[in-house]
């Protein structure tokens, strides 16, 4: 049984290395779309680059992040997370270094990886290590912790692309890395789980990263309307629907479909699949539309985005607790309502628009909005299966929700009508963000109307969330898997 006592010496390194860990990918989820219109005009890009940019990273960490965790129960969580923070830090050496847009988005896929190794690592070395007195408080400051980190993001971002220049947002990766991983090696206990035996399931994981990549190339390069993009559509497709088959048939499948027997399981989970498509899109274009039309510089931009992030981290224990009163239905439909209303109020941010009286209602009922759904979601994802597989079930809703916002990056532009080089024009580009903010609201209203109609407006058995403090904007909260 791991006895390490966090306040113990050990325990205070321990938590140290996985919020150093976690908060690599959590700050990279959160900078690198500040960064963007000043990446496209230093390697004159067209925007179809800078949606690669963003999504080459998620769909390599969505398509493997349940791989991920399962090769750390079976040759050890701080090998393979050490193994997931020196490939990132590469990764993010690489891209730091990229003399071509090509170069980045190679770089940002294998950044993914790296990513899907060291972030359900982290919080499996918290549960493998920590005595279960202290389990949960630890794994409530690592959450913490990442919060504050997603929070600082888009201003530390903003603030280095300012001044170094948007090449440091990937290389400030680097030295974190490099105190990581020999505390890791030092402090951090070895563990790994004795009775995972079954094979691992590469072609499941494999199909699902494939048929992302195809699918995301379809929409992006939809507008060319070449034969590359239908045959990839179809090949994606077919990935897709290969992907189902696999995991119906193997033993141990990464994605196991009897999980989805759940009725709530599944309702929530497309809940999920609508308002994080929405986040996505929001967030990609948001970033864009501030400095591209409003005229603001990359550390205006980072900054204006902080209080979504904040009201998340001042108030996302509070609103857990709420709903544990009043059950999931009701936040589940009023929540991406909300955030509904928060991307009208959008529509007001033009050129040299003003902060307070345009996009700081906008940006505080975003957060008032993602306040009230993000816990409640996480607590109904959990307590819709067995206990025995709340972990799976937090992993799934997480990767759905990572590839709900690829999706939105990928076809936002598409049906909002923006040009290759939209984001070179304020004009064309703010007319394009007036078209797409009234989509993502939509899509939210659909979001919405699924809770109300598929969620049951109780749960039993609920269960407290470890993750209590949450400032991500592009996934809920990784929740653990329960030790004894």
């Amino acid at each position: 049984m791991p006895d390490v006592r966090l306040a113990s010496p050990r325990g205070k390194w321990i938590l140290l290395t996985t919020v150093l860990g976690s908060s690599m990918a959590m700050l990279d989820s959160t900078v690198v779309n500040v960064a963007l219109p000043r990446i496209g005009r230093d390697l004159d890009t067209s925007l179809s680059a800078l949606q690669w940019t963003v999504n080459a990273y998620m769909v390599t960490l969505a398509g493997l992040i349940l791989l991920g965790g399962s090769l750390g129960d079976r040759y050890g969580r701080r090998r393979i997370f050490v193994l997931g923070v020196v490939w990132f830090a590469a990764a993010s050496l690489l891209c730091g270094l990229a003399p071509t847009s090509g170069i980045l988005i190679a770089a940002r896929a294998l950044q993914g990886v790296g990513g899907a190794l060291l972030t359900p690592g982290s919080l499996a070395l918290i549960q493998a290590s920590f005595h279960p007195d202290d389990r949960s408080r630890a794994v409530g400051l690592w959450s913490g912790f990442g919060g504050i980190g997603a929070a600082v993001g888009p201003f530390l971002g903003g603030w280095l692309v300012d001044g170094p220049g948007w090449r440091w947002v990937f290389l400030l990766n680097v030295p974190l890395a490099a105190l990581c991983v020999p505390v890791a090696l030092r402090h951090v206990p070895e563990s790994a789980d004795g009775g995972s035996h079954g094979r691992f399931d590469v072609l499941g994981a494999a199909l699902g990263a494939l048929s992302l990549a195809l699918l995301t190339y379809a929409l992006i390069e939809a507008r060319s309307g070449t034969w590359a993009v239908v045959v990839s559509g179809i090949a994606g497709l077919a990935a897709a629907v290969a992907f189902v088959q696999v995991e119906r048939h193997r033993a141990d499948p990464m994605l196991p479909p009897d999980i989805f027997a759940s009725r709530q399981f599944t309702a929530v989970n497309l809940v999920t699949l609508c308002v994080y498509a929405a986040f996505g899109g929001f967030f990609f274009l948001t970033a864009l539309q501030l400095q591209a039309v409003a005229g603001y510089s990359p550390l205006a931009a980072g900054t204006a985005l902080l209080p979504t992030t904040a009201l998340m981290l001042l108030f996302s224990a509070r609103s857990g607790a709420l709903a544990d009163r009043t059950g999931p239905r009701l936040p589940l439909t009023v929540g991406p309502l909300l955030c509904a209303a928060a991307m009208l109020l959008m529509l007001r941010v033009g050129p040299d628009a003003d902060y307070l009286a345009d996009v700081l209602p906008a940006l505080l009922v975003m957060g008032a909005g993602m306040v009230t759904l993000v816990a409640p979601l996480t607590a109904t994802v959990l307590a819709s299966v067995d206990t025995g597989r709340a972990g799976l079930a937090s992993g799934i809703n997480n990767a759905a929700a990572r590839a709900a916002g690829l999706v939105a990056v990928a076809a936002l532009p598409l049906l909002s009508g923006m040009g290759p080089d939209a984001y070179r024009s304020p004009a064309a580009f703010d007319a394009a963000f007036d078209r797409a903010m009234p989509i993502c609201s939509a899509v939210l209203v659909l979001g919405s109307a699924l809770a109300f109609l598929l969620v049951r407006p109780t749960v039993r058995g609920c269960r407290r969330l470890e993750c209590r403090t949450h400032g991500n904007v592009t996934a809920p909260p990784v929740e653990p898997e329960r030790r004894v």
